[in-house]
């Protein structure tokens, strides 16, 4: 059954923002995915590389595979996206969960992007919505609506894998922060019991990775069971009442990501700049006392 395939999974993981893309591939041919990539940027220099997307890009090459989709699990926090770069040199369409406007209205108004930012999540090439699915070549991707550090999350599942961004991270380590505009610790909870209801053997896909207390190795696979008998923050059983409680204290102790200024207005665009101004340049915004 096509449900029931497993696809292979290539990691790359960025040492700097502890991000794991993932190159997915039907295991019967030669059609990929991306998931969650990352462009390097250096924010006391203001400048960007592609050294992370190039590594990808040059798996991709010498295994000979053809890139159907690059895919965004959320409007992330803490990486630049390098979907437009991956998606210039190697093709395939650009997607991430259709609440994506939402996001786009809120931080629009943040940084006082005007009336020429679209809020209609034009930038993207398809906005999935809960239930929408989705083919890498014979193996099906299926689309859940994740919320709760974002309005805008999603997981994929796909074949018998599912990548879940900052959903959930690795058992020992817990889950995502609520506390970004939109954000909701019970919201999250209930995402996280839709995919803790998927097959237990389900292998789960983190997007990233922080090395829990005790660990000596960075990680990023695991599996629904796992998940269910042995998360930090969700597992065995806690209550709605007592994951909100936790989570909502923890998050106030938490100071912002590094990058999120430029990540947003970023990532919101799909992974392009903002547009220059007259003479070519372009420019972020750091909005003061906001966030």
């Amino acid at each position: 059954m096509e449900s029931l395939m497993s696809p292979k999974v290539e990691a790359f993981f960025d040492t700097d923002t502890c991000t794991v893309s993932y190159v997915v591939r039907d295991p019967n041919g030669t059609a990929c995915a991306i998931i969650d990539s990352v462009l390097d940027f250096d924010q006391a220099a203001g400048r960007t590389s592609t050294k992370s997307a190039d590594a990808i890009i040059d798996y991709v090459r010498r295994e000979g595979l053809n890139v159907e989709w690059i895919l965004e699990t959320h409007v992330h926090a803490d990486h630049l996206s390098a979907a437009p770069y991956i998606q210039e040199k190697l093709g395939g369409r650009i997607g991430i969960g259709d609440r994506i406007t939402v996001v786009q209205e809120t931080f629009g108004r943040i940084f006082n992007e005007g009336t020429e930012f679209q809020r209609d999540g034009s930038q993207f090439d398809r906005l999935f919505r809960e239930g929408d699915s989705f083919h890498i070549g014979q193996l099906r991707g299926d689309v859940l609506h994740t919320p709760g550090h974002t309005p805008a999350c999603l997981t994929y599942v796909i074949g018998d894998a599912a990548f879940v961004g900052d959903t959930l991270f690795m058992p020992d380590f817990g889950t995502a922060r609520c506390d970004f505009p939109g954000g909701s610790s019970e919201t999250l909870y209930e995402s996280i019991q839709k995919i803790l209801s998927l097959p237990d053997e389900t292998r789960i896909f983190v997007g990233h990775d922080y090395k829990a207390p005790g660990r000596d190795e960075y990680a990023w696979e695991t599996t629904v069971a796992e998940e269910k008998a042995r998360n930090i923050h969700v597992g065995a059983g806690r209550s709605k009442e007592e994951f909100t409680a936790m989570r909502d204290a923890r998050d106030r102790t938490l100071g912002m990501p590094r990058l999120i200024l430029p990540s947003l207005q970023v990532n919101m665009r799909a992974g392009h700049m903002p547009p220059p101004d007259e003479s070519g340049k372009v420019f972020l915004k750091i909005p003061v006392n906001v966030l």
